[in-house]
């Protein structure tokens, strides 16, 4: 069974997981809920809204890239991401918040911007009380296709087989959804 057979079951509930302390009772549970999946970035930013429950394929709800026009203001920019995040918040019951960590970057002020834009996506998170979980670009693509160092391609396609969704995610509705599933596929109750 491959790395990605073996994801796609336990999501779907076939997989038993190890038992691992969870709850007091030895037994770790799959995540169950509504992860917002979010791929920051000034002027393309992904989300995807994906549930998760027990003995059932992960389900793919909404996807959007927030895409915001050159000619349009950082600050503006900002308001927008701010916007759909809160939107995407306000029509579904979301129980986490999954965002991507910045990457390395050399340029100082492409840093800056992709800082602002991950601080309007988690402040509408925060002001919401809903609990944000970060997760860096290797991690993510570890634990949806299991290598570390995957294409675009590969967890688009991942992805994609994993949500049992035909038509293909954007780029950034991709990456999006990546880091729902990494969320969930990751996660331990505390």
């Amino acid at each position: 069974m491959s790395v990605r057979q073996m994801w796609k079951a336990k999501i779907e509930g076939r997989l038993a997981a190890p038992a691992r302390q969870n709850a007091g009772d030895g037994v770790r549970r799959p995540f169950s809920g509504r992860v917002l999946g979010i791929d920051p970035s000034l002027r393309g930013t992904g989300l995807a809204l994906i549930e998760f429950a027990a003995g059932r394929q992960a389900l793919l709800l909404r996807a959007r890239t927030v895409r915001v026009p050159s000619r349009v203001s950082m600050a503006g920019a900002l308001a927008e991401i701010h916007r759909a995040v809160d939107e995407f918040l306000d029509t579904a019951d979301v129980r986490h918040v999954a965002l991507e960590q910045t990457i390395y970057v050399q340029n100082f002020q492409t840093a800056q911007i992709l800082g602002a834009a991950r601080g309007a996506a988690i402040a509408a998170a925060a002001l919401r009380g809903k609990p944000v979980f970060e997760y860096p670009p290797l991690r993510v693509k570890q634990a949806v296709v299991g290598v570390g160092r995957a294409s675009k391609e590969q967890m688009q396609r991942t992805i994609m087989a994993l949500l049992g969704h035909g038509a293909p995610l954007a780029s950034d509705e991709a990456d999006a959804a990546g880091v729902a599933v990494c969320h969930a596929f990751t996660w331990r109750e505390e």
